[in-house]
């Protein structure tokens, strides 16, 4: 084995998922950039569709329900999904966070073993679920989520003593 090659067999979840993570951004960023996007804003907005947890987890439970992943794909899939990352999931639940580096490690995975066939396949499913709409959640909209706002009572908080105790000793 050359120095410079990884030993994807021997790499925990989250080295996988982390190598994914960087090998999906850039096909994502290749894919947008060939589609014409070109302002930052865009590019940015696009991307979430993209490469959210939540995203991933719409992707997983397709690629389960057609079946899709070989069972050395799920073996990879299942290394990064159960990985303790300790890390907080950031803009959504912990469930979708650990499909989502489960997902990342699938690719670091691909990537590591010389599979960018199977790989370019995998990604080009993906961005097909993506602009096919698959992966919207219920066909929420940002307005859907305002109106269950408006729905919601008001919560009024209130420092507690002890809050209120420390700012008086500053």
């Amino acid at each position: 084995m050359n120095s410079d090659e990884l030993d994807y067999q021997q790499m925990n979840g989250l080295d996988l998922a982390y190598l994914g993570d960087a090998v999906y951004e850039i096909y994502v960023r290749q894919h947008l950039l060939a589609m014409g996007l070109t302002k930052p804003q865009q590019l940015q907005r696009q991307s979430k569709q993209y490469v959210s947890a939540k995203a991933h987890a719409a992707l997983f439970a397709l690629m389960e329900a057609e079946d899709y992943l070989t069972p050395e794909e799920m073996t990879y899939f299942k290394r990064g999904r159960n990985a303790n990352s300790h890390t907080k999931a950031k803009n959504t639940d912990v469930v979708s966070y650990r499909i989502s580096t489960g997902f990342e490690a699938l690719v670091g995975y691909l990537y590591a073993s010389h599979q960018i066939e199977r790989l370019e396949e995998l990604v080009t499913w993906v961005f097909k679920q993506v602009e096919d709409g698959k992966t919207k959640a219920n066909g929420t909209t940002k307005n859907n989520k305002q109106k269950g706002r408006q729905n919601r009572p008001k919560i009024r908080i209130v420092p507690s003593k002890l809050s209120a105790h420390k700012r008086l000793k500053r």
